[in-house]
């Protein structure tokens, strides 16, 4: 006997004005790009079409571009706005350039906003690629924050690896690994 805590919900049929309480809501809770705004109401079309073989999705999503329309008209979603807050708290975090533009490109943020906001924020906030990769490093205990000599010897490459996977370059990463004396 299944009872109706084990019944899955059906999802509700797809309305204009049930997408635009779905992205305020959402948009209540998150700061947004647009990309990720569409990609939200998207996946709620196609979890409704999924379940409802004979539904048309097309005019909801039509609707959900009404809706994104009405969002960055009343400024409610504005890229700009969520790329420099993402950027911030990616640099006080110690992340490397490369991983923050990955990262907002994965959101829907072009490439010439991420670089130009980048620079803006960096100045702001004195970010440097090379103290983000040895915060990196003693986070991680790589490199010269290992305790032992013989291990930062014995594990050089690993680190080096480490470090690039992270996002940062081969000259920051050598540098930092560097730093205890030694060279490659």
């Amino acid at each position: 006997m299944i009872t109706s805590k084990q019944q899955r919900r059906q999802p509700k049929q797809p309305t204009k004005a049930r997408l635009r309480n779905i992205a305020l809501y959402y948009l209540e809770r998150y700061e947004s790009s647009e990309d990720m705004l569409r990609q939200v109401l998207q996946r709620r079309i196609d979890k409704y079409a999924f379940a409802n073989k004979d539904y048309d999705p097309e005019q909801a999503f039509i609707w959900a571009e009404e809706v994104i329309d009405e969002c960055l008209k009343n400024n409610f979603i504005n890229d700009e706005r969520f790329a420099r807050i993402k950027i911030k708290n990616y640099l006080q975090a110690g992340k490397p350039k490369r991983y923050i533009e990955q990262k907002l490109a994965q959101k829907g943020i072009g490439g010439e906003m991420v670089c130009k906001l980048f620079d803006e924020t960096a100045d702001d906030i004195s970010y440097s690629e090379e103290d983000a990769a040895f915060n990196f490093a003693k986070k991680k205990k790589i490199g010269p924050f290992r305790p032992d000599e013989e291990l930062r010897r014995a594990n050089r490459q690993k680190d080096m690896g480490t470090l690039i996977r992270a996002g940062f370059s081969y000259d920051i990463a050598a540098k930092v690994l560097g730093a205890d004396g030694e060279s490659f």
